[in-house]
This record gives C-alpha cells, structure tokens and sequence, in this order.
C-alpha cells in the first residue's frame, strides 16, 4: 500500500472565553433563583433543591480551567443560561462553515497546497448544524475546491474515522489531497443549568489535509502507518435531538442537551480503548517504549491520565501526552487533533505517536502516526 500522510493541520479558535470562576458565579446565581422560585415544593420534598457548583469541583472532575465560545452572551446570565446569537440567512454562512473555513485555510498553507488541490473534503463533528445541504459542500464552494464532499458523524471519533475515510479514498483512487475539518460548535449543547455538566464543552474547529507520500511537500510530515476502528452501542453519552422532535406531544426541554452517565463512561470505555491501541500497535510492531507522543482525546483529565498509564506503563514525563483540555475544555472530535496540532515538534523522522479519539456510541479510532520528513 502507498503512504499516506498528514501533511498540514490548522485549529480556529474563538476570541470569547468563559473562566470556570465566571461559569461558577452565574449558576449559582442562578441556584439561588431555582430555589427560591421552587422553596414551596422543595420543602415538602416534591422538587430537589440545587446544588451549588465550584472551581475546585469543576478542576478535579475535568480538569478543566476555561472555555472559548462563539457566542459568550446569555450563556452567564442566570436569567437565560445559554447563548444568544440570531439565526443566519441562507446567503450567509452558517458558524460551521465559517469556523471550518478559517482552520482549513491554516492546514491548507501548512501542507504548502493550494484550495483547487484538493478533491475531498470530509466535514466530521459531533453535531452538524444542518442536514443538507452538508456543510462541506459549502465549504468547498467557499474554498473553490474541486472534487467532492460529504458530512459524516462518529460523535466525539468523527476526526480519527474521517481522517481514516480520508486515507482510504486516497488509496482506492476517489481522491488525491484530502481536507479533513471537524468544527466543534458544541456550547449551545450545553446545558448551563446542569452542575454535572455545565462546564464541559468549547467551541473550536480543528483542520488536517491527508494526502499520498509521492505529491507531500510539506516539512514535519506524518505518515500513518496503522489505523483501527471499533464501535460498541451504549445509551451512556447521549444526544437525541432530532428533525422529528416537533412532532412530539410530550417533547422533552432537555432533549437538545448532551448527557452522560460519567462513572460507567470511565469504567466501560477506557478498558475497549487501551484495547485498540494496544492491538494496532502491536499490529503496527510497536511496544510504548516506541512512542515518543500520545495525542489523546481531550474530554477529562482523569480519562486521559489512566489511559496513558495503561498504555506506557508508568507515569507520562512531560510533553509526552499533551493536554490542551485545561483552556479548551472537551471540544469533542477536535481535542485530539489541537493536541497533535500544538504538539507535533520536537520528533525526529521515524519517530512514532499515536493519535487516538474516543466518545459516544462507543466509538473508537486510534491512528499510529511516524514522522515522515
């Protein structure tokens, strides 16, 4: 099989932030209203008081310091607890597109290609803002790329199956230079009134152009040697909003929102992830004491931690599994690939890594990477 690399990466981040300490003041501020509003019924024991949250809580469960967002408005007024941004026309370009334009533009000039280069492009995410037209149709308009493009969702693995997606067009002939974007337009999933979950996600699109060894110009180059995907139902990461919801009767309000179940995430999942990358870099003829870098995905810290003691058998030194989540928060399928965007110096050629995503579904995909030119 002929080498596939990725030659560019690109990452756009929004200008807003929302620090724990502002996310912590507004809900509890907004506690303080429930309760007082609901004191009649949580007295005689029909409705349950809210919890306050805190930095420290958020810090220990996470890891998690801070967040960009698109939209910061509304999100911090106990009053309204989400973003507030008006909807676009249809000549305007949706905050997907747009998010997605700016980090391709980025990948694009890494990889030292031009936008009518490119012949695919995937846009994966963990929700697409529409179902058609797909947003990377548009995108390639907004590009003047050529080809063909599609949307896909693998939930918080949409970046690692695309990327694979990618490599395997390249090699059946569909395609020559591959866009992969994955604009996480994830804060208005949140729900800000949640204390187990209010302070999760970020907004961000990350970006990488995958492309054949024999047309790759570009320095600092990765070839990616091993790839393995697997996928295991659970109901325990869940969104269910849906085209059909309007025609609900007892349309749920929280319907829109991601939920978890959190500890058995932990329990079931990390096992069937240390699974995968032991296996493919076996297959791979890899052992950790081969792998110069762990670009994980990026939705706990916890979760990354007992990952990356399971996989090299001991405790990371620094630089060696980079954490970007502390001022990101998750960003779902980009985590992963702002990790190896940020933190991709530094390795020689034939130095190995491994770039692994994980989430609902279960879904994981992990790519065994070596360091190409």
């Amino acid at each position: 099989m002929k080498p596939i690399l990725i030659t560019g990466s690109g990452v756009f981040t929004p200008t807003e932030t929302v620090s724990n300490e502002e996310l912590v003041a507004s809900f509890n501020q907004y506690v303080d209203l429930f309760n007082a509003e609901n004191a009649a019924a949580i007295a005689a024991g029909e409705v349950a008081a809210l919890e306050y949250s805190s930095c420290e809580f958020i810090e220990k469960a996470s890891g998690i310091k801070s967040r960009h967002v698109l939209y910061k408005d509304g999100i911090l007024d106990p009053q309204v607890m989400q973003p507030v941004f008006r909807r676009r026309s249809e000549d305007e370009m949706p905050e997907m597109v747009e998010m997605a334009l700016a980090a391709a533009k980025e990948a694009i000039a890494q990889a030292g290609k031009t936008p009518d280069q490119i012949d695919l492009i995937i846009c994966a995410a963990s929700n697409i803002q529409r179902p058609y037209p797909a947003l990377s149709i548009e995108l390639q308009q907004q590009l003047g790329a050529k080809g063909y493009a599609f949307d896909m969702n693998v939930a918080c693995s949409s970046a690692t199956f695309a990327i694979s997606n990618a490599v395997n067009a390249i090699r059946g002939g569909t395609a020559s230079v591959v866009l992969v974007v994955n604009p996480e337009f994830a804060s208005p999933q949140v729900n800000y009134t949640s204390r187990d979950s209010h302070f999760i996600f970020g907004d961000v699109c990350s970006a990488t152009i995958v492309e054949a060894a024999e047309t790759a110009t570009a320095d600092n180059s990765f070839e990616i040697i091993g790839m393995r995907l697997k996928t295991e139902f659970s109901n325990n990461i869940r969104c269910d909003v849906s085209y059909v919801e309007h025609c609900y009767p007892d349309a749920d309000p929280l319907t829109p929102f991601f939920r978890q179940q959190g500890r058995k995430v932990f329990k079931e999942l990390l096992p069937l992830v240390a699974e995968v990358i032991e296996g493919e870099m076996a297959t791979c003829g890899l052992t950790a004491q081969d792998l110069k870098r762990l670009w994980l995905h990026q939705a706990n810290i916890n979760m990354n931690i007992f990952a990356v003691r399971k996989i090299l058998g001991r405790e990371p030194e620094a630089g060696e599994a980079p954490l970007v989540l502390d001022t990101y928060a998750n960003t779902a399928s980009a985590g992963s690939i702002i990790a190896f965007h940020q933190n991709k110096q530094g390795l020689a050629v034939g130095d190995h890594g491994v770039l692994c995503s994980f989430g609902a579904g279960y879904s994981i995909g992990c790519l065994i990477l070596k360091r190409a030119m």
